[in-house]
């Protein structure tokens, strides 16, 4: 794509698969590389700065076009036939590698199949991508606001992270970009120990790695922070109710409710934590009643984010 569009807030241009490894069983990384790149950028620390990426409608068709896109691409772009469209899907920045015109975005994506075993577009596009493949990013521009970001602590003493696969580029990025004398712990459940991860964090803040294998999705990673919390005894249960769309944050909450924070903390002083906490909306949400319900944390505290959902097929 030549155009030019740097009236949009956005960066929403074609780039181009410069390098492919697979970290393990589950994960690839790619590194992604175009002129529109040298134009990405954000005030602060990128921390888990959320971009989408558009992949082809058919396997090894070509990208979708955004030539004279303006404020209305959006809804240009979702009225068109889902062959042309391509799909649409959210991603972490793991890492930013060069600089101007040689920037190159580096994106981990999870390589697993949904519950009925059929890999999502995202997932089938990373499974056989190589070099020279084409997508688009919509990624921040610098300058501009763009959002993306959740990891709010502010002057909070202590981190709990704490998230499944598809939450793990994000929690590894945010722990690469700590300050040195950060305290807290950061739990990650992923498929099998072969997904265990090296990754950089400061000497204070534990990381666990929980290895599913042919468990629940979420059980050892919900029993792991109730221990965590000084809860271990407590049994775990399946909330009746689940969000698909679950995303709270300090400053935004999809289900529009007012969180309880007049619960008694029972014996656990939690004043001075914050919580990013992602993944699967089914184990969001249990991780949720107990901080929110039952230790009343403050919503000023918390980050809840539900990355996606079993069993419900995320649209384009």
């Amino acid at each position: 794509m030549t155009t030019d569009q740097q009236t949009l807030p956005m960066i929403l241009d074609e780039v181009e698969v410069m390098r492919v490894d697979r970290l393990s069983p589950s994960f690839v990384r790619f590194e992604l590389g175009g002129a529109c790149l040298a134009d990405f950028g954000v005030d602060g620390p990128l921390y888990d700065q959320r971009i989408k990426l558009v992949f082809p409608g058919v396997p090894g068709g070509a990208v979708p076009s955004f030539e004279g896109a303006d404020d209305s691409w959006y809804d240009s772009w979702i009225k068109r036939p889902v062959e042309e469209r391509g799909h649409m899907r959210t991603y972490t920045v793991r890492d930013v590698r060069g600089e101007g015109v040689d920037t190159r975005l580096v994106v981990d994506i999870v390589v697993h199949s949904d519950d009925h075993g059929a890999p999502g577009p995202g997932c089938a596009w990373a499974a056989n991508a190589s070099v020279g493949d084409r997508l688009v990013v919509i990624a921040p521009r610098r300058g501009q606001f763009y959002g993306g970001i959740e990891f709010e602590p502010g002057t909070a003493g202590r981190l709990l992270l704490v998230g499944d696969e598809t939450a793990v580029p994000a929690i590894c990025a945010v722990l690469g970009l700590l300050p040195h004398d950060a305290v807290g712990a950061a739990f990650m459940e992923v498929p099998t120990a072969a997904d265990v991860l090296s990754v950089q964090h400061p000497e204070g803040v534990e990381v666990v790695w929980l290895a599913r294998d042919e468990d629940t999705h979420g059980a050892r990673l919900h029993q792991a922070v109730l221990e965590h919390l000084g809860l271990g005894g407590v049994p775990i249960e399946e909330p009746e109710e689940v969000d698909p769309d679950l995303w709270e944050t300090p400053s935004y909450s999809s289900s529009g409710e007012e969180v309880d924070v007049a619960a008694t903390v029972v014996g656990h002083d939690l004043d001075d934590i914050y919580a990013w906490i992602a993944g699967e909306s089914g184990v969001v949400t249990a991780l949720r009643r107990v901080l929110v319900k039952d230790l009343g944390v403050d919503r000023r505290q918390v980050a809840f984010m539900g990355y996606w959902r079993r069993g419900v097929s995320m649209s384009s």
